[in-house]
Formats: C-alpha cells, sequence, structure tokens
C-alpha cells in the first residue's frame, strides 16, 4: 500500500455507488469498480479506490484505515463512528422509520413500548425509544418480512419511497426516527491533510458548480444598479464597459433555483443578450 496515496471508501453497491462514481469522475478522478477485487488506482490523481459495503465504511474510517469515505449519516450515526463529517452530498436521502402491519392498530412509538422491534439499526432504535423491555431483534436485510414470520411486531427500517414496505402490507407509524443523506467523511486525525484537503476541495467545487449557474447580460448604465442587485455574485459581479458607453456586460454567479426567475427580471428591466450557462467546476 503506497502511503502517499490518498485511500477514499466508496459503497460497492445499492442506490449510493453509481452517484458517487458519477461525481468523481466530474472532479476529474478515474474511477471504476474492478470486475475482480475491491480496489482501483488512479496514479495521476494520487487517490486509491476501496469498494466497500457502505455499512462498514465508518468502522474503516474509525480505525485509520481509509483518509475519506462516502456513505450514509445514518450508517456513521449507527456505527457511534470517530469519523468527521467534511461535506454533505445531493443524494442518498432517506429516512428511518417504523413499520407495522396495516391492521395492527399500533398509532405512535409508545404503543410499542415492550414488544419486539426488528431492524438493521439497534443503536439507533436503542436510543430512540430507551425501552429496557423492548426486543430489538437485529437483521442484516429483509426487515420488512420479519412481522409476517413472527420474528418481531413490527419494524424499524430505511424508507426511501414506501413502496417496499407498503408491498409486505405494512404502514408507518409516526415521523422518522432519523433522516439521513450521503456524506463524506474524513478519518479523525489524517495523516495527509494536505491530500484530503485536494480531494474535498475538488468535490466542494463541483458540488457548487451543480448548485450555481452563471448569468451574463448587457445592461444599460442607468439601470446598472438595479440590475446587479438582481445578480450580486458570491463576492460582487464582473463588469465591463462596452464599446457603447451607455451600455455594460455584467457577468454574474445565481442559484440554480433562482436562475429562471432572475431572468426574468432583467429582462423586464430592460436588459439584453441575456444568457444563462452551466458551471462545471467552480472554488470560491
Amino acid at each position: 500500500m503506497d502511503l502517499d496515496m490518498i485511500r477514499i471508501a466508496l459503497p460497492n453497491k445499492g442506490g449510493l455507488y453509481q452517484p458517487c462514481i458519477d461525481l468523481l469522475k466530474s472532479c476529474g478522478y478515474k474511477v471504476k469498480k474492478p470486475t475482480k477485487g475491491l480496489f482501483y488506482r488512479d496514479s495521476q490523481n494520487e487517490v486509491e479506490f476501496y469498494f466497500l459495503r457502505a455499512s462498514d465504511i465508518p468502522m474503516y474510517l474509525s480505525k485509520g484505515i481509509i483518509d475519506l469515505g462516502v456513505t450514509g449519516d445514518d450508517f456513521h450515526r449507527e456505527k457511534a463512528s470517530t469519523a468527521k463529517k467534511v461535506l454533505d452530498l445531493p443524494f442518498g436521502h432517506s429516512k428511518l422509520c417504523i413499520a407495522a402491519m396495516q391492521d395492527s392498530g399500533f398509532q405512535s412509538k409508545e404503543d410499542l413500548f415492550g414488544l419486539r422491534v426488528a431492524t438493521s439499526f439497534p443503536n439507533i432504535v436503542r436510543d430512540y425509544f430507551r425501552d429496557d423491555q423492548m426486543e430489538i431483534v437485529e437483521l442484516d436485510g429483509a426487515v420488512e418480512i420479519s412481522i409476517s414470520l413472527g420474528l418481531s411486531d413490527c419494524v424499524v427500517d430505511i424508507v426511501e419511497t414506501g413502496a417496499t414496505l407498503k408491498s409486505a402490507g405494512l404502514k408507518i407509524i409516526s415521523e422518522p426516527i432519523f433522516t439521513s443523506n450521503a456524506s463524506l467523511y474524513s478519518v479523525s486525525e489524517p495523516r495527509n491533510k494536505k491530500g484530503i484537503d485536494k480531494v474535498v476541495n475538488r468535490i466542494s467545487g463541483r458540488l457548487i458548480a451543480l448548485d450555481y449557474q452563471l448569468v451574463e447580460y448587457d445592461a444599460p448604465v442607468n439601470i446598472l444598479d438595479d440590475a446587479c442587485n438582481l445578480t450580486p455574485g458570491i463576492e460582487s459581479p464582473t463588469i465591463c464597459q462596452l464599446r457603447d458607453d451607455n451600455w455594460c456586460s455584467v457577468k454574474s454567479m445565481v442559484k440554480r433555483d433562482e436562475a429562471h426567475t432572475i431572468l426574468d427580471n432583467l429582462q423586464a428591466l430592460g436588459c439584453k443578450a441575456i444568457l444563462l450557462t452551466n458551471i462545471e467546476m467552480a472554488r470560491i
């Protein structure tokens, strides 16, 4: 193992796998899951990728075996990992919910005290209920079938759309006990902070680029202040005098979810040649 390389753990399957690959490729990394083994080296960028179970990644981080890892906040919490969250990622959103049979009559968590709960997240469940009489049945998967098999009275499981629970004849009880998304975590005591920071800055730059767009337009000098108030940018907009002294060219970053409203307002104000483009990468 090359100690100069930054070791990054990625989920080897499931809903987090492909978004991780897409994100890292957009940051300039050469990454793919090998047909044999669980390791891939990007020598040019001095990074080694390890494809592991998402639920195991917090343990590898806590022991300092890897430098960075992408996993769900639920797995991080369940394993009581000492890793440090450095970035929230825009995928892997889920909820940890209590569910029981449709005809069970259970309405709240108080109805479940002293009963049997099947889950893959025993520590989160234990912390939530704080019920010494509750029997927690720990399962690695297929939690929803445990009730019909007589193993539990209810379950606590990850819910994305709720389709799996519904197909098993279950209903969700009360609010989610934990909400989660994918995050980038760092080892708490980095051996190569400079290398870790380089990776984090690339990913952070890509996330900024996904959150913003670039607007460019020509504005008459007499409305320039009003136009700039609509597009203040990160620090301030870039303004260039055009050949015609009555006009300026303006360039600014705007929030993606506000971009089209801003374009409408710029046009109504009297701006011309309004352009909106995507940003591939950003550092601010």
